[in-house]
This record gives C-alpha cells, sequence and structure tokens, in this order.
C-alpha cells in the first residue's frame, strides 16, 4: 500500500459515491436550515469532528448553531432543526438524541450510511452516502474513512448553497470566524 494508492482509492471513491444526490433532497435540507430558529449538529468520534466541523461554518453563515453535548449548548425546541451524522446509524447515543429532538417536534436530518438504521428511523430526512464496507479497501481507507470524507464533502455542499440562498461572501464569514483571519 502507497500513499498515492491511498489517495487514489479514497478521491475516486467519494466521486462516485457524491456524484449521485437527490437534489430534491438536498433542497428539502436546506430548506430545514434555512427555516430553522436554530441548528443543533450531533456526531460522535470521527463524525463528531466533521459535525463540529459543520457547526462552526454554520455560525460562520451567521445561523445559531450549537453542537450537542457541548456546556453551552441550549436545549432543542419544536421550531428547530438537527443535523445527526452516523455512519451505522446504530451509535446509542445518536439514536437517543435523535429520538428526543424528535419527540419535541424539532426537524431531524441523519446522515448515514444504513438507511435501514435505528436513527434513520427517528429522522426527518436520511441522506444515505452509501459506503459499502464488504467492498471497501482494506488499509487504503480504514474504518469508516469514506464515509466520513464523504460526509464532510456533502455538509460542505451544503454550506456552499446556503453561502449563496443567504447572500454571503467569504469576507462576510469571514467577520465572524472566531480568530478574525
Amino acid at each position: 500500500m502507497s500513499f498515492t494508492q491511498s489517495v487514489k482509492y479514497i478521491t475516486n471513491t467519494l466521486q462516485e459515491v457524491l456524484s449521485n444526490n437527490d437534489s430534491a433532497q438536498i433542497d428539502e435540507v436546506i430548506d430545514y436550515i434555512l427555516k430553522a430558529k436554530k441548528v443543533f449538529v450531533y456526531g460522535v468520534g470521527r463524525s463528531g469532528h466533521v459535525g463540529k466541523g459543520f457547526a462552526m461554518r454554520l455560525v460562520q453563515l451567521g445561523l445559531k448553531a450549537y453542537f450537542i453535548g457541548e456546556t453551552i449548548t441550549p436545549i432543542v425546541e419544536a421550531e428547530d432543526a438537527a443535523v445527526i451524522i452516523s455512519n451505522t446509524g446504530e451509535t446509542m447515543s445518536a439514536i437517543q438524541t435523535g429520538n428526543i429532538v424528535r419527540r419535541v417536534g424539532a426537524k431531524v436530518v441523519v446522515v448515514t450510511s444504513n438507511n435501514k438504521s435505528k436513527l434513520a428511523h427517528c429522522a426527518n430526512i436520511v441522506v444515505c452516502i452509501p459506503i459499502d464496507d464488504e467492498t471497501r479497501e482494506t488499509g487504503l481507507a480504514p474504518l469508516g474513512t469514506l464515509f466520513e470524507d464523504a460526509s464532510m464533502i456533502f455538509l460542505d455542499g451544503v454550506i456552499s448553497v446556503l453561502m449563496a440562498k443567504l447572500g454571503e461572501t467569504e469576507e462576510s464569514m469571514r467577520g465572524r470566524h472566531a480568530i478574525m483571519v
């Protein structure tokens, strides 16, 4: 295995997986985010890192966004939306979070590779990123690498559309950057 083989495998797989998207579903995800009073994001492990990056970009767009589990995160209310990221859709804390969010009447967007998972059952929208672990080249993209990378790219694409819809620019977003670079 070489670095070049790994990068080529990862980028080719991501191109293939992300090129088949449902634009109506993406529009619905964007609509939920734009209509939400607050947007909450949740994920565990590396999916959590992807989620934190997404929440940070939402804040830079001027939206009220929070990562669930931080000490300063407010409660979820009916007029809110939550984006929950989980490769398997079977992570217990993600399922519990999805059920709580749904119970209060907020919209739940789930990003997963398993659209038949327990987490998917509590979602208003399931964004399925079809990573097949059975055919994955072990060693070239270990564990959940393909799902996590694909999720980050998918959510960055959502940010790009939100930028346009909100009339935001990199300059206006930079003004909300934590360190104002």
